[in-house]
């Protein structure tokens, strides 16, 4: 396996002076890192992945099950499959999931998913229960996030101060966005019960950053948390995310230039290619320690994102299987070292390849 980059990294410099953008310039060939393992097909538009341990996995598929992959098999019955008032319309569904900490003592398991009510599109978050190969909900955390047709963002992760974090998209209405008292193009930071925080940037809210247009992915690494956020025509971005920035959208997005020095810049944005950057995760070893392995959608590839010792600027991007397996929609690392990904080919926007959708595990080679 090979692998082209075809990323650099390249200074731009905007007029408040930070560095942003990437240039195409076609480098080198060498040894992919890892061996690839494809552990599940024909799912129907994965979305994303939770690893409960080194046996099992569970798995989104936006038309609403959690399937269930347990020693390196598909298992035939899903874990869930969630009736109404879930809705799966246009880029909606069944999207993130994340796993309580304490898992496998109360055996929690949160999800975010569209449903409709009163006319109107929404999203929220629930609590389910696991018991062995089935689950049932508990509670709904946080709703009447707004959701739409398109732009809804959909991951959530738990941090490493066991707060649940949420990304919200626009839902097709940009002024949201920008809007503090919607939960729309945010991202959201919440107790595992669904209270609020009390040190919360904005007191009394859900609301930890503001400025989005459709937020796919969260990780963290030692000392930051990032983001991917998709931009309207292009200008792709991946940012460094901070309690109470404003990410800018719809005033600018990418690399563009605006008088208003309170909006953060992106860490780095794709210009005028697309990406459609999707989950994202920090990669703590192996070959790819210290970097953010980022899914693209429109891009077909697996981004590659070295970063500086502080971890608050980008110092090259990279390129990996690009074209191999189609749209890439989620990236996740487990505690041995692999890394799983999803493909996304069946959810309208991709050519279907033999035996999609799949999900993938990336597996350390020895040295």
């Amino acid at each position: 396996m090979k692998r082209i980059i075809y990323y650099d990294w390249f200074e731009k410099v905007r007029n408040n002076g930070k560095v942003v953008g990437v240039k195409i310039s076609e480098l080198a060939a060498e040894e992919f890192p890892y061996d690839i393992e494809i552990i599940a097909q024909n799912l129907s538009v994965p979305w994303a992945i939770a690893i409960r341990d080194e046996s099992t996995i569970y798995v989104t598929e936006r038309t609403g099950s959690i399937r269930i992959i347990e020693d390196g098999v598909l298992l035939p019955q899903p874990l869930i499959t969630l009736e109404a008032p879930f809705t799966q319309t246009g880029e909606g569904g069944l999207l993130g999931i994340a796993l309580d900490p304490n898992f496998m003592e109360n055996h929690y398991l949160y999800a975010m998913h569209s449903y409709r009510e009163g006319g109107r599109n929404y999203n929220r978050v629930i609590r389910l229960i696991v018991q062995n190969h089935d689950a049932e909900i508990d509670s709904v955390i946080i709703d009447r996030i707004p959701g739409g047709m398109s732009h809804n963002g959909g991951r959530i992760k738990v941090g490493p101060d066991n707060k649940l974090y949420i990304s919200t998209g626009d839902s097709g209405n940009m002024n949201l966005s920008q809007d503090s008292n919607s939960l729309a193009g945010k991202i959201l930071r919440i107790e595992l019960d669904g209270s609020i925080p009390e040190d919360n940037p904005f007191p009394g809210s859900p609301v930890y950053s503001l400025g989005f247009r459709n937020p796919q992915g969260l990780t963290w690494g030692p000392q930051n948390m990032y983001a991917t956020e998709h931009g309207a025509s292009a200008h792709d971005e991946i940012n460094r995310i901070l309690p109470g920035g404003n990410y800018g959208w719809p005033i600018v997005q990418g690399e563009q230039d605006t008088e208003t020095s309170a909006l953060i810049p992106p860490l780095v944005s794709s210009g005028d290619n697309t990406w459609a950057p999707s989950g994202i995760s920090y990669i703590n070893q192996g070959s790819w320690e210290g970097k953010l392995a980022v899914a693209t959608l429109r891009g077909m590839q697996l981004l590659l994102i070295s970063l500086d010792d502080t971890g608050t600027a980008v110092t090259r991007v990279e390129s990996w299987l690009p074209n191999e397996f189609g749209r890439i929609r989620e990236v996740v690392q487990a505690e041995d070292g692999s890394i799983y990904m999803t493909t996304s080919n069946r959810d309208g926007r991709g050519n279907i390849l033999a035996g999609d959708d799949k999900v993938i595990r990336l597996i350390p080679k020895i040295k």
